[in-house]
This record gives C-alpha cells, sequence and structure tokens, in this order.
C-alpha cells in the first residue's frame, strides 16, 4: 500500500481488487477499518518525529494549566474572550452619550479648525436625538443636545486663551535650544 506526505493512500472504496472481482460489503469494512489503523498510526508516527525534532518545544503556556478546563461549556465563551482581550466596553447608549457629553470638550480642545468643532457637534448632537427616538435601554437619556454656535464660540474663546500661552512655551524652548543645534536645523531644512 502506498504511503504520501499526507498519510496512507487506499483504492477508493466499492473499487475492485486486484483480481478485477468487485470487494463485498464486508470487505470494504475490513479495509476501511485498516485504513484508520494505519491512519492513527501515520499520525503518531508524524507526532513523535516532530517531539523529536524539537517542534513542540519553547510553545507559549509550556507547562500551565489549560485555562478553563473542565468548566461547564459556554456557547459565547470566543465572545467573552475577545471583549476581555480588547477591553472592550459596552455600555448603554444613554451612559455612553453622558460619558461622550463629559469628555467633548477636552477632545474639542484638540481640533484645529472650527468646521472640524461643528462637524463633531453635529455628530454629537445627532446620536443624542437618535437615541431619544428609540427604546430606552438601561438607564434613562438625561443627555440634551449641544448649542453648536454656543459651543463654537466657547471653543474660540478657549483657543485663544491657550494660543498665547502655546506661543509662550515654543519661545521659551526655542531660547533653550542650543544655538548650534538652531543651526544644524536650519542647515537640514535649507537642503
Amino acid at each position: 500500500m502506498p504511503e504520501s506526505e499526507n498519510g496512507p493512500q487506499e483504492p477508493a472504496e466499492g473499487s475492485a481488487h486486484a483480481d478485477g472481482e468487485p470487494a463485498t460489503r464486508a470487505q470494504q469494512r475490513a479495509a476501511a477499518a485498516a485504513r484508520m489503523e494505519q491512519q492513527q498510526t501515520w499520525v503518531d508516527l508524524q507526532v513523535r518525529q516532530a517531539m523529536a525534532r524539537g517542534d513542540f518545544d519553547d510553545l507559549p503556556g509550556q507547562g500551565k494549566p489549560i485555562a478553563d478546563l473542565g468548566t461547564a461549556h459556554d456557547p459565547d465563551w470566543w465572545l467573552k474572550r475577545l471583549v476581555e482581550r480588547e477591553r472592550i466596553a459596552v455600555l448603554p447608549p444613554s451612559v455612553q452619550l453622558r460619558k461622550e457629553d463629559g469628555g467633548l470638550d477636552e477632545r474639542l480642545a484638540g481640533l484645529g479648525s472650527e468646521r472640524e468643532v461643528r462637524r463633531e457637534i453635529e455628530d454629537f448632537n445627532e446620536r443624542v436625538i437618535a437615541a431619544r427616538y428609540r427604546l430606552p435601554e438601561g438607564p434613562p437619556l438625561i443627555t440634551m443636545p449641544r448649542d453648536v454656535e454656543e459651543t463654537v464660540a466657547t471653543w474660540r474663546a478657549s483657543r485663544a486663551t491657550r494660543r498665547p500661552a502655546a506661543d509662550a512655551r515654543r519661545a521659551q524652548d526655542q531660547k533653550d535650544q542650543n544655538p548650534q543645534q538652531r543651526r544644524r536645523f536650519l542647515r537640514r531644512c535649507r537642503g
């Protein structure tokens, strides 16, 4: 019986013997049992050879017990592991929007243009309004949409106070910089 890398090879079931006679059902079963036995032997041989080569050395988790072995089967085990591994927090929409509302001013402070600020506020307002029209999931929604013009005006005012402070820090950093470093930088810029 020829053997390949994929395991022992046999003629297909229901095929004729070497002498041309069709195989009986009992002979087919016996041949199938022999193939399974040989395949098991072939798999064992492959594992032993891999162990001898050291393919199973230094695997992650070596010497540690298998997690959750022997516990009750949970059909959502993969989802729970994904949430745990990726640190995904799934909050009800009302709580998520309340959390976003609390950090919206800080997020707006990092934006560079009025158009981006308006887009961010409009997106937030759309999600608040959509959540109001859905059936409530979790605690009630108390977050209100923001007035776009008022929020943009607040952003402009805070940006005006932040800009001189940032310019002063930048000037101080340039003053602290070594003159030689400044010259090297200018040479690199000029090319």
